[in-house]
């Protein structure tokens, strides 16, 4: 591993662990969680709630106010897959 394969790492590391105290402070405050994702089309989100579960919502703009429709709330073990994949276990 080079120093530059190193300092990536330990960015990456850095940068999940607040990712992580972020979510854990909203499910304090029972607000959702959003998990943005390249690999949902355009406008699509991910919303988890502190309750375990995980919508897809679509997010739209309409001036300065933000709207968002729940296409569906992800089976429990799509949710651990999102997690898992994010790393937000």
């Amino acid at each position: 591993m080079t120093v530059i394969d190193l300092e990536i790492a330990s960015k990456k590391e850095a940068y999940l662990t607040r990712v992580k105290e972020l979510r854990l402070k909203n499910f304090s405050r029972n607000l959702p969680f959003l998990i943005l994702s390249d690999k949902l089309p355009e406008g699509q989100a991910y919303r988890e709630f502190s309750d375990g579960r995980i919508e897809l919502q679509e997010i739209s703009v309409t001036g300065s106010k933000y709207n968002s429709t729940v296409l569906r709330t992800l089976s429990a073990i799509e949710a651990d897959l999102i997690r898992k994949e994010y790393g937000l276990f």
